[in-house]
Order: C-alpha cells, then sequence, then structure tokens
C-alpha cells in the first residue's frame, strides 16, 4: 500500500495488472487516482503513447514535464505544437534556481562529459530533484519505460510501488512493449512525433549529451555516448551507488548553504 492512498492494495494491483494491456493499466490509474495522477512525460514516442491512452479516458489527465533548461529548440516546439493541437494543460517543472547555480559556479556550464559523477549531478539538479518536487502532490504516475531499452529496465513492473518518491505509485505501462508495438501505435493512431526521431535519434534528451544513433547501435546508445559501460541512467528511475557522486552533492549543498 502507498503512504498517500492506505486503501489501495497496491501490491494486489500490481499482480493483477502485470499482464494487462497498456490501456487497462493507464484506465485503472486514471479512475483509481483521479487528479491525484500525473503523466510524467518528455514527450518522446513512448510518452505520447501514454497520454494519448490516458486522454481517453479523461482528456484533462494531468501532465508533467521537466524542462531542464538544456533541452533542444526541436523539443520545445514539439511541445507547444502539442499543447495546442490537444489542449493539454501543461504542469513544467523547471530545476531549484539555488542549486542551479551552485552547480554552474563551481563546475562550469559543462561538466558532463569531465567525470561521471559531475554528469550525474547535473542530471540530479536538472531533472531528479525537480521531479520529486513536482510528485510531492501526486500518489500516482506513470512513466514510458520499456524492458527491452536496456538490461539495466529489463525487469521493470506495470505497477509498483515507488520507493524514491515517498511510497507513491508508479506505472510503466508499455514495460512489455517492443518499440515497434510503440512505432505501430503510434502510426496506427496519428499521433504526433518528435522531428528528432527523423534524423535519426532514437532516445531524446538534453541537447548537448543526445545524439543520433550510429548504424548497428542499440536503442540508448545515443545518451552520454561518450561514457563507457552500460549503466547510462539519469537517475529519474532510479540509479546505482556512487560515493563520489554523493560526495559531489554534498559539496553542492553545502555551496548552496554558503550562499543563502
Amino acid at each position: 500500500m502507498t503512504a498517500a492512498s492506505p486503501c489501495l492494495d497496491v501490491e494486489a494491483a500490481a499482480a493483477r495488472l502485470q499482464r494487462s494491456p497498456a490501456a487497462e493499466v493507464v484506465g485503472w490509474a486514471v479512475e483509481a487516482f483521479r487528479d491525484r495522477f500525473a503523466v510524467v512525460t518528455a514527450f518522446q514516442a513512448e510518452g505520447m503513447v501514454i497520454l494519448d491512452l490516458a486522454r481517453r479516458v479523461d482528456p484533462a489527465v494531468r501532465v508533467l514535464t521537466i524542462d531542464t533548461g538544456r533541452l533542444p529548440q526541436e523539443t520545445h516546439d514539439f511541445v507547444d505544437a502539442v499543447r495546442a493541437r490537444w489542449g493539454v494543460q501543461l504542469e513544467v517543472v523547471t530545476p531549484d534556481a539555488g542549486a542551479l547555480e551552485a552547480m554552474l559556479g563551481r563546475h562550469g556550464q559543462n561538466p558532463f562529459r569531465r567525470d561521471v559523477a559531475l554528469r550525474r549531478l547535473c542530471c540530479h539538479v536538472r531533472k531528479v530533484e525537480p521531479l520529486a518536487r513536482a510528485l510531492q502532490g501526486v500518489d500516482a504516475w506513470a512513466s514510458g519505460l520499456r524492458r527491452d531499452m536496456s538490461d539495466r529496465r529489463a525487469g521493470t513492473a506495470k505497477v509498483e510501488v515507488d520507493h524514491d518518491h515517498g511510497g507513491i505509485v508508479k506505472l510503466n505501462p508499455l514495460a512489455d512493449w517492443t518499440r515497434d508495438e510503440v512505432w505501430a501505435y503510434t502510426r496506427s493512431h496519428g499521433l504526433p512525433v518528435h522531428p528528432l526521431y527523423a534524423r535519426g535519434y532514437a532516445s531524446i534528451g538534453c541537447e548537448p549529451c543526445t545524439r543520433p544513433l550510429r548504424p548497428g547501435e542499440e536503442e540508448r546508445a545515443g545518451r552520454w555516448w561518450w561514457e563507457s559501460g552500460g549503466d547510462r541512467e539519469c537517475g529519474l528511475h532510479g540509479s546505482s551507488p556512487s560515493e563520489r557522486f554523493d560526495a559531489a552533492l554534498a559539496t553542492l549543498r553545502a555551496d548552496q548553504a554558503a550562499r543563502r
């Protein structure tokens, strides 16, 4: 059970919905949580599918997105186009100004390619903390994770308790979908498509940290491509322990306190 919804047996719902179609998972969340449910999306293909499924149940479903301050202009243009086409009432969350100021003051504008710990710190300030702040008023949220995106995501459940955000419910309705299924749904339902896909991108994030795929590369190879190893995640969906990241975050906190 979640801290926010003590009357709801999340474990029972998770077991029941584990093999259910994505539309049923989304419909359950919209009806169970109402305005305490939100679709969290960066407006990639998976997020557009989930948003379409949710809007079929409730056209006024809450939609949260994170503006990191480093998104491509194409993403801003696309979000505006979706907002105008669908009438989405979008809740945009941004990095904390004090944390951003402290990070830039100590590490400069582009620390992410110098050190994995600093890249994770940048992601934490620009994405992880804003999401945590936005989810304080939410009992359940949906993401576009798929199990076949990477080995790290292979165990993704369709419904789970999100312990990183106070025990609320996290839904991954497309967990058992393939990339081809996402695009088949997109085409068959005429969903808007982010323009960077046509330029060879398969996963779209911040402008300096995302590039098109090269022939034969796996789906997420264009994210933080200069890093070695397969654990290239931003921290939105869990992160690996790192003493160097912890030290960088502690230093950032000290810098913030000193600036107050």
